[in-house]
């Protein structure tokens, strides 16, 4: 690959950076694919392994656990070692536990198989992610970062997939088509897949890290303010996304008398197209203004969520259909905006060499804290606590989560303006 003097992909080689990230597009639609697909084949299962319903949600339960507290130590290894190879060993590992899950015959089998999965799936985000970062440095960073959370939101709406295929065949077919796919596009992926040998990017935050090991790098994230504001920011989005995906269906079925396909389909349908189209005009937009503001990447998502929040409130308030269907699918066109801007908003306030472990600690806080906030929803419906107050809440959270953007935008400028005092600008 053509290089120019600055070490970034010149005009001759502007493709491969693209293909980088239309090759991850389709690992990360394996990836989500792969774990989801299992909900949709309960019935088809549990036919064949018996097992409670509080068993099978442990299947998913354990997965989320796993993958949540090893999503740190994942993101670490990605910024000390080849980034390509940590992805197609990811997507190898993953894919041949997904091959063999079509094999179990007990419970215990399933249970080791979903773990494993949490293992080998943890070490994909914070990999690809960071990968998409080092080809994509100008003013394609965040539309980049967005095709590839398109990618990952396609084989989420695509896990009834596994459903289809256990109902016209089995469930162990499934599996194994899946995880045979993966394991091919894996050895693909050696031959098209590699890391940017170009000179690495400037950090625009000065480390203080005195060894780079991982508790070191740990105590450098935990102790810029900045990246706590993205913390927080990030768990709000967690707690809310749980619990809108979680009790979405049932508000619509509940609310407006509607059958259990059709509340799915408004729930479902609508919802993520509106997410899909949303990601890929958030990355284009923060590109695009940040051509003349730098913070827009910053800026973009704030507005989003200002936006976000009042349709919820709105949506989850009214007793009219329409408006709802409206007001949530407003909601999942702009919350996305957070999305496809994170790891571009990561490369503002966090050292180059540790973006891969900064969202790693990200994703731990969002899984771990939106699995909470999923049960503390169930605990307050046992409780008889209408769905309409959950949702005023979640619209109060995503206001906290744009007010927490507005402090990070104040204290990135001021920072801004205090190295260009220092350097004499």
């Amino acid at each position: 690959m053509l290089q120019s003097r600055s070490g970034l992909p010149s005009k001759s080689s502007s493709f491969y950076p693209w293909f980088i990230v239309a090759q991850l597009c389709i690992v990360g639609l394996l990836n989500y694919l792969d774990r989801m697909m299992i909900t949709t084949m309960r019935s088809s299962i549990i036919e064949e392994i018996p097992m409670t319903d509080a068993q099978f949600g442990l299947l998913t339960s354990v997965f989320l656990w796993v993958y949540g507290f090893l999503s740190p130590v994942a993101g670490f290894l990605a910024d000390k070692f080849n980034k390509s190879r940590i992805i197609i060993i990811s997507l190898l590992v993953w894919s041949l536990v997904t091959y063999l899950t079509a094999y179990a015959t007990s419970f215990e089998y399933l249970l080791v198989t979903r773990a494993l999965m949490g293992i080998s799936e943890a070490f994909y985000i914070p990999a690809a992610l960071a990968l998409i970062m080092d080809y994509h440095r100008g003013s394609t960073r965040s539309f980049a970062n967005s095709v590839h959370m398109m990618g990952i939101m396609v084989g989420q709406s695509l896990g009834f997939i596994g459903g289809w295929l256990a109902e016209d065949h089995s469930w162990n077919f499934a599996f194994n088509i899946l995880g045979g796919i993966g394991i091919a596009y894996a050895v693909v992926l050696i031959f098209g897949l590699k890391d940017n040998k170009a000179p690495g990017e400037v950090s625009v935050v000065n480390t203080q890290v005195d060894k780079a090991d991982f508790v070191s790098v740990l105590k450098y994230l935990l102790r810029n303010k900045n990246y706590l504001k993205t913390l927080v920011l990030w768990s709000l989005i967690g707690i809310v996304g749980w619990v809108i995906g979680g009790w979405l269906p049932t508000f619509y079925k509940e609310n407006f008398n509607l059958s259990q396909t059709s509340a799915g389909i408004y729930a479902t349908g609508y919802f993520h197209t509106a997410a899909i189209v949303g990601v890929l005009v958030g990355g284009f937009l923060a590109d695009r203004w940040s051509r003349k503001n730098r913070n827009a990447r910053i800026l973009l998502p704030m507005i989003g969520l200002c936006i976000a929040a009042p349709a919820i409130f709105i949506a989850g308030s009214t007793s009219v259909l329409a408006i709802a269907v409206v007001g949530f699918m407003l909601y999942a066109f702009t919350r996305i905006f957070s999305d496809g801007n994170m790891m571009p908003i990561l490369c503002m306030i966090v050292d180059s060499k540790y973006r891969a472990t900064a969202y790693g600690v990200l994703n731990l806080f969002a899984t771990v804290i939106g699995g909470i906030g999923l049960y503390a929803g169930g605990y307050l419906r046992d409780m008889n606590i209408n769905l309409e107050l959950l949702f005023k809440v979640a619209a109060f959270l995503l206001a906290i989560g744009a007010l927490t953007l507005y402090l990070l935008n104040r204290s990135v400028k001021k920072q801004v303006k205090m190295e260009g005092h220092l350097s004499g600008d």
